[in-house]
């Protein structure tokens, strides 16, 4: 599951969704608790064994109009996915770094700060917890700035514009 995740949709999700591999946007205990719950209620019901993946999502941007916790934030929150959430295998972080640092960071020899950043708090995470860095996947990058991401040591990209092309424009949409 990549994208936004409503609170009061989690516990449906992990629990209406047998083949879920991954939630790709975790930001709250909250959230995790409630896919917790889920996918609890799923392997009670079908004797799954299988935890449900879940990367943290960190606002590396500092912007508002994005989700996720704060950097100085994701050791608390990916510990509480390990420690009360059994269902779950915290995987990794995830971001979605500012357009302008994408922009500028358009080639795989450029650093794009948001990406340095995921990177050095996914190593305080595993250092925190007492686990290899390897063992903390990042999922950083888009099809803008895969290469990039590719070079800070993304592990996974997402490049739906690439592979089907730019979203239809919505009608009340602001061109700025």
């Amino acid at each position: 599951m990549i994208g936004g995740l409503q609170t009061n949709k989690c516990k449906p999700l992990a629990s209406e969704v047998p083949n879920l591999w991954c939630v790709s946007s975790v930001d709250t205990a909250k959230k995790a608790n409630e896919l917790e719950k889920g996918r609890k209620a799923l392997a009670e019901k079908e004797s799954l064994t299988e935890k449900l993946r879940v990367l943290v999502q960190v606002n590396t941007s500092g912007e508002e109009s994005k989700s996720g916790v704060e950097p100085k934030e994701a050791t608390e929150l990916c510990k509480h996915v390990r420690e009360q959430c059994p269902s779950l295998q915290l995987a990794g972080l995830m971001t979605i770094g500012a357009i302008a640092r994408s922009q500028e960071a358009s080639s795989p020899d450029a650093l794009n700060e948001d990406f340095v950043t995921l990177r050095d708090t996914r190593d305080k995470v595993a250092g925190d917890l007492g686990i290899e860095k390897d063992e903390l996947k990042l999922s950083m990058g888009m099809s803008q700035d895969f290469e990039a991401a590719i070079s800070a040591g993304s592990d996974e990209v997402r490049v739906g514009t690439t592979i089907f092309g730019d979203r239809p424009a919505k009608k009340d949409a602001k061109i700025l």
